[in-house]
Order: structure tokens, then sequence, then C-alpha cells
């Protein structure tokens, strides 16, 4: 199966980094985009450069090592690849490509040897003590090829302390290379959209107190874990979301879990319960039962929460009130792979086409019950912003619709599930009561372009790069947005891979050819390529709210006819545009 093309870009990423530096970049991809194809194909592109290369992927369960396993050997039948993992009865401790379990891999670097190139799926697993599992082989393996290269992949950049894995004392990753994130695979017909709710049924937490960055779980199991509580959740699922194919249920401890499969079963569904002590074949068989649909639903002590392909999911129910926002957002990803009509072919078809195919099927969308309460802790799922340790206690601002109840962020102009526009005092006043799902922003608006011009833009400060800056005419205003084909000069590598990265996407949305432009000189010139901008996504910008950014954009069918770049129709905008020549980054 052909590449898709963030696959292609976030595989180009990881080489283009190693030939800047020599140091450990990071691809975060949300659950469900095909993590396992681009380990896989990077990979096979190894073994082509360098035959005699030696590559180590590992993780920590073993459905994520069988199944990286598997898509290579898709890739590449006759690979030299093996398993290091005891829970699969495989030792093949000297394959040229080795797969493993950090279980079982953490103690065995002699024997395993010399690797080039070291792969960590759901890297933010990886601890910053020196003293762990992941840390004592990456440290052994070092001692054996001090140039050892390592790269890994997660749906969460975030480490579960709080903070970023790019950050920090410790840090194992220097740079997030490429980003795919959530919001993106939605708009792309590649991940199944998801909703929420609010509910009747709340947890109070109130007094239940915190240690070393989560919720105790004495406290929170006494007030949670009670009878009454367990029948009114369970009761509301039924009842709301009854009619969902496949569950996922998210409870705190295996007390609580064994309660709450026991009050599902008393109400009729056919619920069993998995958790970390759980016999690996036991957990295997009842994940095929619920894949099969012999079982409605899995009740679970978060040890689903990552590792787990179940594609038919359409619901997550929330018992379990974490302040990890990568526990939050990995428990979202669980129900985001999306169900294609057959015979529906999603690579020759355009992102609209997806999702309205995606819309037309078995799971239209799905459904986040958050009686837990994570969405006030962190906010919509593509708006996370995972808090430093030591950070406050705040709540993330949400509001609910009054018409349709779907929880949003609280800056959003409109409902994204009913589309009632809202209304704002002058001062508005947001409740923070929500518990149900993770939903997607919506805070921006599609305003229609009737030209469009572009130009060469000075860097605002000495030793940045030039921008081409792209003027949108909108009716009577006009609006800015900075594209940045030479910010591989950057100093910040960071953020300048990630302004190439879009630059790239906006150049190949619009229809032109590779190789993509390096330079603003090469953009201007073959400008003649891009196809015209038919509408662009506006919002207003979060440090200054009367300024206007232009965060997407639609590309017509027709080729853009040059515009001469003056500003004859400058004075049309409407007050508080902004024609502000400072490049926002």
């Amino acid at each position: 199966m052909p590449l898709r093309y963030y696959q292609k870009e976030a595989k180009q990423a990881v080489f283009d980094y190693w030939e800047r530096t020599p140091g450990n970049p990071l691809v975060v991809a949300a659950t469900g985009v095909g993590k396992s194809i681009m380990q896989g194909s990077l990979t096979c592109d190894l073994l082509d450069g360098w035959p005699d290369i030696r590559v180590m992927n590992t993780t920590h369960v073993q459905e994520l090592v069988s199944g990286n396993f598997k898509e290579l050997v898709g890739l590449r039948p006759f690979a030299p690849s093996g398993i290091l993992a005891s829970s699969l009865g495989r030792k093949d401790y000297r394959a040229q490509v080795l797969f493993s379990q950090i279980q079982t891999a953490h103690n065995k670097a002699k024997m395993i040897g010399h690797v080039d190139v070291l792969q960590i799926d759901e890297a933010h697993l990886v601890p910053f003590k020196q003293t762990t599992q992941y840390r004592r082989l990456i440290d052994e393996l070092l001692a054996i090829n001090p140039d050892m290269k390592i790269n890994g992949f997660t749906a969460t950049d975030y480490r579960l302390d709080g903070g970023r894995l790019t950050e920090g004392e410790g840090k194992l990753f220097d740079e997030v290379v490429y980003d795919y994130g959530i919001r993106r695979g939605i708009d792309d017909g590649y991940l199944t959209p998801i909703t929420s709710k609010s509910l009747s049924t709340k947890y109070d937490l109130t007094g239940v107190g915190r240690s070393m960055g989560e919720y105790k779980a004495g406290d929170y199991r006494a007030a949670v874990d009670t009878d009454e509580l367990n029948r009114r959740v369970v009761e509301e699922v039924i009842d709301v979301e009854g009619h969902r194919r496949k569950a996922l249920i998210f409870c705190r401890g295996v007390e609580h879990a064994a309660r709450i499969r026991d009050e599902f079963k008393r109400q009729g569904r056919a619920v069993e319960l998995v958790h970390g002590g759980t016999p690996g074949g036991e957990r295997r068989r009842l994940i095929k039962a619920l894949d099969a649909g012999e079982l409605w639903g899995l009740v679970n002590d978060n040890i689903l929460s990552t590792g787990t392909n179940i594609v038919g999911v359409d619901l997550i129910v929330d018992l379990y009130r974490t302040m990890s926002a990568g526990r939050y957002v990995q428990r979202v990803g669980r129900m985001t792979r999306v169900i294609y009509p057959p015979g529906f072919d999603p690579e020759s078809v355009d992102a609209e086409a997806r999702r309205a195919a995606i819309a037309s099927w078995l799971k239209p969308n799905g459904r986040y019950m958050d009686f837990a309460g994570n969405i006030n802790e962190h906010g919509p799922v593509d708006m996370v912003q995972p808090k430093k340790p030591g950070d406050g206690k705040g709540e993330a601002p949400i509001r609910i619709c009054p018409q349709c109840e779907e929880i949003c962020h609280a800056s959003v102009r409109s409902c994204p599930c009913c589309g009632l526009e809202f209304e704002f005092d002058e001062k508005p006043k947001f409740e923070a009561k929500a518990s149900d799902a993770p939903i997607i922003s919506t805070q921006s608006n599609w305003r229609e372009v009737t030209g469009r011009t572009f130009r060469e833009h000075p860097p605002s400060k000495p030793g940045l790069p030039p921008t081409v800056k792209a003027t949108y005419r909108l009716g009577l205003s006009a609006v800015n947005s900075w594209i940045c084909p030479q910010h591989l000069e950057h100093p910040d590598k960071q953020k300048g891979r990630y302004a190439k990265m879009q630059a790239d996407r906006y150049w190949r949305d619009h229809g032109g050819a590779a190789p993509f432009p390096k330079t603003v000189s090469e953009f201007l010139d073959r400008a003649g390529e891009l196809r015209v901008t038919v509408e662009v996504e506006t919002k207003p910008n979060k440090n200054n709210p009367k300024y206007i950014n232009v965060i997407g954009w639609r590309a017509g069918s027709a080729q853009a006819e040059p515009v001469a770049d003056n500003d004859n129709w400058k004075p049309l905008m409407a007050a508080g545009d902004d024609w502000s020549d400072e490049v926002p980054f």
C-alpha cells in the first residue's frame, strides 16, 4: 500500500534531521494514522541505503511488538527480522531487525549487541529517570555503540508528569521533527470525528488529594466507587449511548473496574474486565472477543490506553480523572480509527469524499463520556497544553452548547455539532461544569477569498530567514499569513522545522509540484504552479484578539492568475485587520 502524504513527510523529516544533527528526533502522529507503517517504511529505507545496518524497535506491550513486526514483514516479506519478547515466546537476540518488548530486552544489551538505530514506539512512556528499564537498556546499548541513533514515535509528546518530551533535565529526545495531530487527521478524512455531550452524572472530587502528579488512589476510589454512583453511571451510559457498537470503559484501580463490570452485567450488557494482572493469553482472548462483537465492552484500569487496536470502538466511558494530558489523549485515540464502506478506496479520493464516506457508514463518529471531568482538566484533545510540573490547578475553559449540549472550547464562536451561533457578553462568564467527552475545538471561521498576492517579506530580526507574505482579499477586508519555505535556516531548529513543514503542506495543498521550494525566491519564481485559494480559515490571535490568524485554506481547481503586488485596495480593509509586518514566529 502506498504511503500517505504525511507518512512520507514524517519519514523524510527524520532523515533530514539526521543530515543536520546527530540528535534524537521525535515524530508525533495521532493514534490511528499509521505509526507502524511509518516505522516499517523508515526501516526499509535504512536497509536499502545501508544493507548491513542493525535496527532495533522496542515498545512496552506485546500487541505493538507483534503489530510492528507484521507491518515490516508486510512491506518487506524477506526482511532479516526477529522478535525478542518472552510474552510472544520469541528470543531472536541477533536478528538484524529486532522487534523487542522492553520488559524482556532491558537487561539483555550484551546479548543483543551492536545496534545502529534504536526506534522507540510509544515514546512518551520512556521515563526521564536514569534507573528505569528503558534508560538502562539505552545506556548499555550506547556503551556498545556510542554513535547509535535514536528516534521516537508517539501520539502524545507529553511527559506523564507534565511538560514536553523534548524539554527538561533528563530528556531523551531533542526535537519534534514532524507533527500530525488529531485535528488534521479528522479534517483529512483519515480519523473518525469525535463528539461529546454534557452528562447528568458527575463525579465530585472535592477533598481528593494529589500526590506525585496524580490524584491519590485511595481518596479517588472513596469518592467515586459507591453502589449508587456506579448504578447511575451505567444507567446513563446505556440510556444515552447504548446503541453504540463497542465500548472501552476506563476505571481507577482493579476494584472499581470489577464493580463497574458487575453493574454492566447486572443491567444486561456483555462486558468483561482486563487489568495489569490479567494473563497475556486471557487478555488477547478478551480483546479478540470485543473486536468480533462477542462482547459489547471491556472495562480496564488504563491498561488499554495504548497498544490496543480495536477499529470498531465508538464509545469511550472515562471514569478515571487524570492529571496526565498524555493519558487523556491516548484514551480518546482508542476510538478514532476509521471504518470506510466496503470497496471504498480512501487513497483515490479527496478529504471531503473520505469524510462523507465515514459519515455514511458504520462508525460516523465516536463518543467520549467524561464522567471524571478530564475535559475540565485539560481542554479539547486538539488543544491540550500539558502543564509543567508544579503548575497551578486551574481547569481548561469550556462552554456547553445550550441547544445540543456539545462540549466546546470557551472561545468557539459556533457549535461544531449543531451549528448554533453563540452569544457573547462583553465580559463573558463560562461555566466550567462539564463532564463528558473530548471534543475537537472549533473556534474559527471560513471566509471566501476574492484575491491573493505573494511577496517577499524581510526578516524582522537579524539572523532570521526571510518569508513569503501571503495577503488574502476577503471582500473589503484582508488578512495576511506568512509562508516559510526557507525556515530550515531558522536558529530555533524545532520552530523552523515546523514552519517549513507547514510551507510544504501549503504548496502541496495548492497543487504545486515536487520538490518543494527551499527558498523564498524559488517559491515566488514557481508561484504560477499554484491553484487559487478559494477560502481561508481564520481565528483571532490568542495573544491579541484584534488581529486575525490564517490557520487553514482550501484551494480551488483553477490555476491562479498573476496578480500585481500593489496596495491599491489596502484602504478598503475593515478597522482592526492585521496589516502589521511582524512575522508571528
